[in-house]
């Protein structure tokens, strides 16, 4: 085994067995959950493993209680595979009067309705979604410029990218952010976000809940929510994309699944407490879990998208909201989108609870800049009238072409490969 990669999830598990019972780790499969939980985990119990994972899964579902113990955190990885588990660590993170850290939950999906837990685990169960690797996590990124540091009104740091043009950016949509594909080749890489969407296809989004689907059928959608990569596209352009024999109410059962499986990711519009009437449009921006995913399901590879620029364009502002994302939670804050009445749209809101919030277009390159710039001094001042505070900055993030700075108007520029927690 290689030496771990440390992810930015890390400091927020720590954080949290340190005051909940129990720490949930959920996300997509493959993203590296854990590889993750188990530097934490002192024992551990696995209801996927091959090798011993039926007769775990067995005594899981006979005798939960039992199952749980172990020296603790106690790593159950998998608990959807016995559902009756996450009662079972409630009572007891109760039973044991609320000390912290006692136990470690992953999941790759969330069980079927008619298995959901009695209890949601409020006050005892601390849930961390967990991504596939940044470009900081893989080292791509320096990090020299911190998203926390954003957030604080800190003055923006020195940094030089170094993403060789559109073909560095169009290998980088390709090799995706999965750890398996760390120190393969582009090639190998692909390849592994291919068997990704093969595995979906034939049985992850039936085994969610036990309902057969049409593998050709979620293909197809998983192709048109490809397409659609960083847009606000609805159930009716989608439904026209997977065909007319597929009803509306299809589409959005297999959506459900497929958000069960993490695969795919919403981004909510942003609603900030404003003092006068605004029209904010609700629609969520729609994600598949790492741009990789899209790549493979459009059949691309990075020579097609460098000579394809608008999709090139979508998918990497949906390789710069899955990063932003990751570095927004470890830094106890959320990511949203933008879009109101007056059509103004800005790509990403990161904010936290306090009020603090940074606005952020993503651009491909240099040329782009002056438009996205428009757009957040747009925002600031609709925001400034209607009486909210001020982003406490404003950011263009960019695949290459320039050095992060801060340009005369204010607004910062930002290479994603310089970004970071």
């Amino acid at each position: 085994m290689g030496e771990y990669m440390g992810r930015c999830i890390d400091r927020v598990v720590e954080r949290d067995l340190g005051i909940f019972g129990a720490v949930l780790i959920q996300g997509p499969k493959w993203c590296g959950k854990t590889t993750t939980a188990q530097r934490f985990a002192s024992s551990s119990l696995s209801l996927s493993d091959p090798s011993g994972g039926f007769a775990a899964r067995e005594l899981a579902r006979l005798d939960p209680a039992r199952a749980i113990v172990g020296p603790t955190p106690r790593l159950i990885d998998e608990w959807q595979e016995a559902p009756r588990i996450w009662d079972a660590v409630r009572f007891e993170c109760d039973r044991r009067s609320g000390e912290p850290g006692q136990f470690i939950l992953t999941g790759s999906a969330t069980p079927r309705d008619a298995e959901q837990p009695m209890h949601s685990g409020v006050g005892r169960i601390s849930r961390l979604r967990m991504d596939t690797m940044t470009l900081s996590e893989l080292g791509v990124s320096s990090g020299a410029v911190s998203l926390g540091a954003l957030l604080s009104g800190e003055p923006i740091a020195t940094a030089t990218g170094s993403i060789d043009g559109v073909l560095g950016v169009a290998d980088l949509l390709c090799r995706g952010g999965w750890p398996q594909a760390v120190g393969r080749t582009t090639d190998e890489a692909m390849r592994i976000a291919a068997a990704y969407v093969d595995g979906v296809c034939e049985s992850d989004v039936s085994r969610t809940d036990g309902v057969r689907r049409d593998p050709s059928k979620v293909r197809a959608l998983l192709e048109s929510l490809a397409r659609n990569e960083s847009t606000l596209a609805g159930p009716r352009s989608i439904g026209r994309d997977v065909g007319e024999d597929v009803s509306r109410n299809s589409i959005a059962r297999y959506m459900d699944a497929l958000r069960r499986i993490n695969v795919v990711d919403d981004i909510p519009a942003w609603h900030p407490a404003l003092r006068s009437p605004v029209k904010l449009r609700q629609g969520a921006k729609r994600h598949l879990a790492d741009p990789s995913l899209a790549v493979a399901l459009v059949g691309g590879d990075p020579e097609s998208l460098s000579s394809d620029p608008k999709t090139l364009g979508l998918l990497f502002e949906s390789l710069a909201l899955h990063d932003l994302k990751v570095y927004a939670a470890a830094n106890d804050a959320r990511l949203s989108h933008y879009h109101d009445g007056d059509d103004l749209e800005v790509d990403a809101i990161v904010h936290r609870r306090g009020g603090s919030w940074v606005a952020v277009e993503v651009k491909l390159g240099a040329p782009q800049v002056p438009e996205a710039s428009e757009s957040l001094i747009r925002l600031e001042r609709k925001m400034v009238e209607r009486g909210e505070r001020p982003p406490a900055a404003k950011c263009v993030v960019i695949g290459y072409g320039m050095p992060a700075h801060v340009m005369p108007d204010g607004v910062l520029v930002v290479p994603i490969d310089t970004l970071g927690v």
